[in-house]
């Protein structure tokens, strides 16, 4: 009977805390050594960091002109704030940058480093990775909560054996 106690507490402590568990992904610039394209986590010094939301998804950036490409690695939460670019469809995959055809309409200005338009990079591609805790860094995909099922069967096993007794 005490192992069928801690089987139920261990589940309640998982549903209570399901929500409260954020995805974690990686955040950082093609500036970052070992963020690149050639992407390796011990060049960025750290596993990642939880998101701010708790339903974020973890989005890789690449933006090119010419040869030159800088890819950012970021929580899709930190990006909506600034970024007016980005795809209306955020599903798993990747996709062109959105057109915003009223970004910057009624500015006159002369500086083109300010890049208010931001037209400076003309290929902008978004990807979209929400299934697997870092999965903004590398390409393969798994279940996020694959040992939660685990333990549930086992512990719906445990509770039908112990009934049946």
């Amino acid at each position: 009977m005490n192992h069928l106690k801690s089987i139920l507490t261990v589940l309640v402590f998982l549903v209570t805390f399901e929500r409260s568990t954020a995805i974690w992904c990686y955040r950082c610039t093609s500036a970052t050594p070992g963020c690149g394209e050639d992407f390796n986590w011990r060049g960025i010094g750290y596993l990642g960091d939880p998101c701010p939301e708790d339903d974020d998804i973890c989005v890789k950036v690449i933006e090119r002109k010419g040869v030159v490409q800088t890819i950012t690695r970021e929580c899709l939460s930190a990006l909506k704030g600034f970024r007016t670019d980005l795809p209306a469809d955020k599903y798993e995959g990747c996709r062109p940058a959105a057109k915003d055809e009223q970004l910057a309409h009624y500015v006159n200005n002369s500086i083109k480093e300010l890049d208010v338009k931001r037209d400076h990079f003309p290929q902008t591609s978004f990807c979209f990775c929400f299934l697997d805790h870092r999965c903004n860094g590398t390409v393969g995909l798994s279940g996020v909560s694959t040992w939660k099922v685990a333990l549930a069967v086992m512990a719906v096993g445990a509770v039908v054996r112990r009934l049946t007794m």
